[in-house]
């Protein structure tokens, strides 16, 4: 099992401002090794109750929340299965990881094998998945361009072409899918533990504005509503 428990602050920028913030984090901070030259591609499909209990929580600002997903990074061995806590700012996130015969499984609604895993995490999920009768909701795809330091644990992430379907949950199968954002708007999340270093706080600039409550399985849910 692995685990996160960081501060998360989230923004919508335009790719200009995408562009002059990460010129700036280049000089400070670390690119993650994934990058490549475009970011690299993230699929999640997120899971909710038959009443949209996790959409509406967020909807409604309820200070504590949670989100449960199945997480892509394009190869059979970074699949997750994904329970994000959060509490205001503060976020836990605690993934399993699972093979592609266990993800086929988790997103076709069999979840029975989590029984069979050692970690706590597998059985939790299963009580979650099974007695709050969680189903998939919605396929959300992106690009990320990430940048890290190991002090506390800092990770700043640009998610680009930010896109879903609510037709197509299959993290595997490429489908089309419909934008969440109008005039090529991004999200950046800065995360990290305890406090914000300073080098990284001035990259980031004045000018974001308020730090947006926003999340892009709401967002791309939304986008489908319109």
């Amino acid at each position: 099992m692995l685990e996160v428990n960081r501060r998360e602050f989230k923004y919508l920028v335009s790719p200009v401002q995408t562009a002059q913030i990460a010129r700036r984090l280049e000089q400070v901070m670390l690119p993650d090794p994934h990058n490549g030259a475009g970011g690299y591609t993230v699929r999640s499909l997120y899971f909710d109750t038959l009443s949209d209990r996790d959409y509406t929580d967020k909807l409604n600002g309820y200070y504590q929340r949670r989100k449960i997903r199945l997480r892509s990074y394009g190869t059979d061995s970074t699949l997750k299965l994904e329970l994000k806590e959060k509490q205001g700012d503060y976020q836990r996130k605690r993934s399993l990881l699972l093979t592609r015969p266990e993800a086929e499984q988790i997103q076709n609604g069999q979840y029975g094998f989590l029984l069979a895993r050692p970690e706590p995490l597998a059985q939790q999920l299963y009580t979650r998945l099974v007695t709050e009768c969680y189903r998939p909701r919605c396929l959300v795809v992106y690009r990320r361009t990430a940048y890290y330091l190991r002090e506390n644990d800092t990770r700043v992430t640009f998610d680009s072409r930010v896109a879903s379907s609510m037709t197509a949950l299959d993290v595997f199968a490429n489908a089309p899918l419909c934008p969440a954002f109008c005039s090529g708007q991004q999200t950046m999340e800065v995360k990290y533990r305890g406090f914000l270093l300073s080098s990284v706080k001035a990259a980031l600039g004045t000018d974001l504005g308020m730090n947006e409550s926003l999340g892009k399985y709401n967002a791309c849910r939304e986008s489908w509503m319109h």
